[in-house]
């Protein structure tokens, strides 16, 4: 495993579709992995591929719900209720911004061993999940802020 760098705002892959994932070769397998460990050194509860630098349909999340999710080519079937809250980004350092996303999701994914599954998530997980497959589609979260976007310090002292 290996640490990824984390694309930044402003850079263009961030901005691009996503292509579905085929098969997972054991470079696709690399990637994952990396993820997951690149997600967890800079303590995110998500990371898309292109986050990474990869325009693939890959994400993963964390949310400490006790489960690590890997959704490969994800498409979000079924989205209920609403909430509103502080979000922030990987690829968007030191800032956060009020979004409101669905506060369930219903959501069609494959494995890493390309198996279908669907996952339904509610509160963070599903805000989780919006804020990923935005990514896929070359979509800040930046795009859905309410008002402006905040130094996280600012936020801290807040508390």
């Amino acid at each position: 495993m290996a640490l990824r760098q984390v694309r930044i705002i402003g850079d263009e892959i961030l901005y691009k579709k996503c292509k579905p994932v085929k098969e997972v070769t054991p470079r696709i397998q690399q990637l994952i992995d990396d993820m997951f460990e690149t997600m967890y050194e800079n303590c995110g509860v998500g990371l898309a591929a292109p986050q990474v630098g990869v325009l693939r349909q890959i994400v993963v999340i964390d949310v400490e719900d006790g489960d690590q999710y890997l959704l490969i080519n994800p498409e979000i079937l079924e989205e209920e209720g609403s909430q509103t809250g502080q979000e922030g980004c990987l690829s968007v350092p030191g800032k956060a911004g009020v979004v409101t996303r669905p506060d369930r999701v219903r959501v069609r994914a494959y494995d890493e061993h390309m198996e279908p599954f669907i996952l339904e998530g509610e509160g963070m997980l599903a805000r989780a999940i919006c804020h990923e497959c935005d990514h896929l589609k070359g979509e800040l979260y930046v795009s859905h802020v309410e008002g402006e976007l905040q130094d996280v310090e600012d936020l801290e002292e807040e508390e």
